[in-house]
């Protein structure tokens, strides 16, 4: 199975799903921020490995003990996993901190700020007697 395929493309976004009702709603784990987001997932085209990609929305505490929760919850979710997907393997998961969202939002306030200290263009066309 080539790696593009629309098996795995299938594969990755089941998973992808699962995963993330899985910790929205299934992890009692209180290190566990509300606000952790599956961003995507990458299933090996061996189905033995899988790279899920997590965004924690907070400060890098919170960020560390989101990714120190799924860590040790691998097992469980692996196991929840098998039961919910029907797949000839189940991957082994491991968790990647995905910073985008963070960066975005980060970003976005940025460009918000240059944009309130830019005058509006109407005010000085009204001042302007050429224009």
């Amino acid at each position: 199975m080539r790696k593009n395929s629309v098996k795995n493309i299938r594969i990755n976004n089941e998973v992808q799903r699962e995963l993330a009702e899985l910790i929205r709603g299934g992890l009692k784990d209180p290190r566990i921020s509300p606000l952790t987001s599956v961003v995507a997932v990458n299933v090996a085209p061996d189905l033995k490995t899988c790279k899920a990609y997590i965004s924690v929305l907070g400060d890098e505490k919170a960020q560390k003990q989101t990714m120190e929760g799924l860590n040790s919850a691998s097992g469980f979710i692996r196991s929840t996993l098998a039961r919910n997907l029907n797949l000839r393997n189940t991957p082994v998961i491991t968790f990647i901190l995905e910073q985008s969202i963070e960066y975005g939002v980060e970003m976005s306030a940025k460009i918000d700020q240059v944009i309130a200290q830019i005058p509006d263009r109407d005010e000085e066309d009204q001042d302007d007697p050429e224009g």
